[in-house]
């Protein structure tokens, strides 16, 4: 009697991988990034079990809030839709993001997956139509697909068994109360309508946190149907139990979520670039409110004495229209940078026709003889840069505001936290300044306030190396 051969490596291998979605995710992780090691934590072992749970119909609605970087996206977008497809060609993805590009990342790499002899050869039944295989959306012969769409993007006449949304919003745009409002207005009246089967469908929200009203907070917070909610912050900051399918795992308070990727030196830097409060956010999934936190009295530097010979000056103007008690006020700050951080010289503050708007902004400039001048490109900024532009050699830089107020101010407020902002010991402008700064964002003008997040978040975004302006460069 002929006996069959015993299995080899590479079939015990194909069925570990075929039937443990963990260890297809490390596959998958192999084929779309060779030339880097796999990194293996229980971290991507307890995703893998939560989304076996959501494939067997256990759980139907599911949060997993963890920090970037941590393979999120390669679990849940890339690796899980291959899996469900090779197991059952017939089922239907939809997979959404705050962009249409990285949407089709994702597809990407789950189509390149799919296209992988080791895949194919696994799951031989899963074939793609030759006519419907594009970037947005491919289709197996089976008449199941993986589409994938953006926030606010159109998805009419498409349906789905698994409903993916992966980063709904981009964290430039988490203090926006505009920009969140239109996420869940996408989610409740578009994406959510498009579960094929409402009771049995399933959704998966995978995000880093960004607000206390973002697409997660608005989701727990809502009445009706339960979430099931998988947190994993960066550091524990409590002992927590997590416990799903085979898998039992205790954090004890302290333990890093994933120290061979990101010991505590790179999560101390990470601290010190993003702030407390984005960093509490994004690595620890607990947002904080923004109202009295963004600028605090301890983080501000002092000085006695300028620098005697500052790397550069520059002046960020923030300018009003007319110069009515009940308008806002046209506001210059004057900063000195220097290796150890940026000095704030002096604060302009005064409500301005357009006429003496525009020479006092020759007169600043001669006075401090700066190497730019911010100028926000829009409204009066507008009408002067053209004008200065045009009879002057002032070093004018047009500044297009891109955020709201309180993002911006959330942004520039790391600069202060991480000590690097330094004002006088004394001014005759101080008072008014601080008392405008400390209080934002509830304070009745926030002129200064806007004027210094303006030249804070230029130099954060490096401007300062790109600028052909700056003449001592």
């Amino acid at each position: 009697m002929n006996m069959p051969p015993p299995p080899t490596i590479r079939n015990l291998y194909d069925l570990l991988t075929r039937d443990d979605l963990a260890s297809f995710i490390a596959r998958c992780f192999h084929t779309i990034n060779p030339a880097t090691p796999f990194l293996p934590n229980w971290h991507i072992e307890l995703i893998a079990e939560y989304l076996k749970a959501v494939t067997r119909g256990e759980i139907t609605r599911l949060i997993i809030n963890m920090p970037p970087r941590m393979l999120k996206s390669l679990s849940v977008s890339v690796a899980w839709p291959a899996w469900l497809l090779g197991h059952q060609p017939a089922r239907r993805i939809l997979c959404a993001s705050y962009a249409q590009h990285l949407s089709l990342k994702h597809a990407l790499d789950t189509r390149h997956i799919l296209q992988a002899p080791w895949y194919r050869a696994m799951f031989p039944k899963t074939q793609l139509q030759p006519d419907q295989n594009r970037k947005e959306k491919f289709m197996t012969m089976e008449r199941g697909f993986r589409l994938a769409t953006s926030i606010g993007g159109s998805i009419t006449g498409e349906g789905g068994n698994f409903l993916i949304v992966d980063d709904p919003q981009h964290p430039a745009q988490a203090e926006s109360t505009t920009a969140r409002q239109t996420v869940h207005e996408w989610f409740d009246q578009s994406f959510l309508t498009r579960l094929d089967d409402k009771k049995q469908g399933a959704i998966v929200v995978v995000m880093q946190r960004l607000h206390e009203e973002d697409l997660s907070g608005y989701l727990l917070q809502k009445p009706g149907k339960r979430w099931e909610h998988l947190c994993l912050p960066a550091i524990a900051e409590a002992p927590a139990y997590y416990a799903m399918g085979a898998l039992e795992f205790i954090r004890a308070p302290g333990e890093l979520l994933h120290p061979a990727r990101e010991g505590e030196t790179e999560l101390q830097n990470t601290r010190q670039e993003l702030g407390s409060m984005a960093f509490a956010a994004q690595y620890q999934q607990q947002p904080l409110p923004p109202e009295g936190e963004l600028f605090r009295p301890h983080w501000i530097q002092r000085y006695t004495t300028p620098p005697e010979a500052p790397e550069h000056i520059v002046q960020s103007w923030d300018t009003a229209i007319k110069a009515g008690k009940q308008h806002d006020f046209s506001v210059c700050t004057s900063w000195a940078i220097c290796t150890e951080g940026y000095y704030l010289l002096d604060v302009f503050c005064a409500r301005l026709e357009y006429p003496a708007l525009r020479k006092q902004i020759i007169f600043q400039s001669e006075r401090y003889q700066p190497d730019a001048i911010l100028l926000e490109d829009k409204a009066s900024g507008q009408s002067l840069l053209q004008e200065l532009r045009r009879e002057t050699a002032l070093p004018l830089i047009a500044i297009q505001p891109l955020r709201d107020k309180l993002t911006r101010a959330a942004s520039a407020s790391a600069l202060f936290e991480s000590g690097r902002v330094y004002l006088p010991q004394y001014a005759h402008w101080l008072a008014g300044y601080e008392q405008e700064l400390l209080r934002f964002p509830a304070t009745t003008h926030d002129d200064q306030v806007d004027s210094t997040t303006q030249f804070l978040n230029w130099i954060r975004q490096g401007n300062l190396g790109k600028s052909a302006t700056l003449r001592r460069l």
